[in-house]
């Protein structure tokens, strides 16, 4: 499916998780701020809206945050004007990696992210130079206790979806962009709130890391990346291989 999500498991379970998730927090209110300014601040008539919301609550945020966040559109006439922007380059181990950010300073924004690559052993890229790799999709995921495989797999293609796996923790579901809004509210209907709800960026060629160090460097630099408070999300190409999964599991 999306490529990290073993990796991205080890990331969470690391570090100052009160403080990860403040910032976690920050991030999905800013995003439910921007959509209710970009529609109708009411989510069954805006569909971005519905799906930052979705976003937040499968992050457990309070509901007193998310309706905070939305009135915050409403309080003061514009208010900050925040852009979606995108940036690429290569991580350690020579990683394909897109950043995508919500800023209200493109050139601050881009000065912290090019500085995160050049101290943190990557390279920055030009726009395209690794989104060739990757392919758009939308991305739902839910926790293995909500059903198993079959009956998810079976709910899932009736939906719409286009392919469904499941492992010892999740059913990941994967469908075209267009179709994430109503893939997301039929299956909804049936195990409720998913985990995830978003756009995704899938690989369609992996790099592999075999060795220890290299994954470690490039743990650090993608949570450099995602401690920045205008980066939202972070995608990569990285295969890590059992070896190397078992040691970092190892060393937590």
């Amino acid at each position: 499916m999306s490529g990290h999500s073993q990796f991205k498991n080890i990331m969470y379970r690391k570090g100052a998780q009160d403080a990860k998730k403040a910032r976690v927090f920050a991030k999905l209110a800013r995003d439910i701020t921007i959509a209710a300014k970009s529609g109708m601040p009411e989510p069954d008539k805006n569909p971005r809206l519905r799906l930052a919301i979705q976003a937040a609550r499968a992050e457990s945020m309070p509901k007193d945050n998310i309706e905070r966040a939305i009135a915050k559109a409403s309080q003061t006439a514009g208010g900050d004007d925040y852009v979606s922007t995108r940036y690429e380059g290569f991580g350690p181990g020579k990683v394909a990696v897109i950043v995508e950010a919500l800023t209200d300073n493109k050139n601050r924004t881009a000065g912290n992210v090019r500085t995160i690559f050049g101290k943190r052993g990557g390279i920055m890229g030009e726009s395209g130079s690794v989104t060739f790799n990757f392919e758009r999709i939308g991305f739902i995921q839910y926790p293995q206790a909500v059903a198993d495989a079959d009956k998810v797999f079976e709910q899932a293609l009736e939906a719409g979806a286009n392919d469904v796996s499941s492992d010892e923790e999740h059913h990941e579901i994967e469908t075209v962009p267009d179709d994430l809004n109503a893939v997301t509210e039929a299956l909804e209907k049936v195990f409720g709130t998913p985990s995830a709800s978003r756009l995704d960026w899938k690989p369609l060629v992996k790099t592999e890391v075999n060795d220890l160090e290299t994954a470690k460097k490039f743990y650090d630099f993608v949570e450099a990346l995602e401690d920045d408070d205008d980066v939202q999300h972070v995608y990569h190409n990285a295969d890590f291989s059992d070896e190397v999964m078992a040691k970092l599991n190892a060393e937590e």
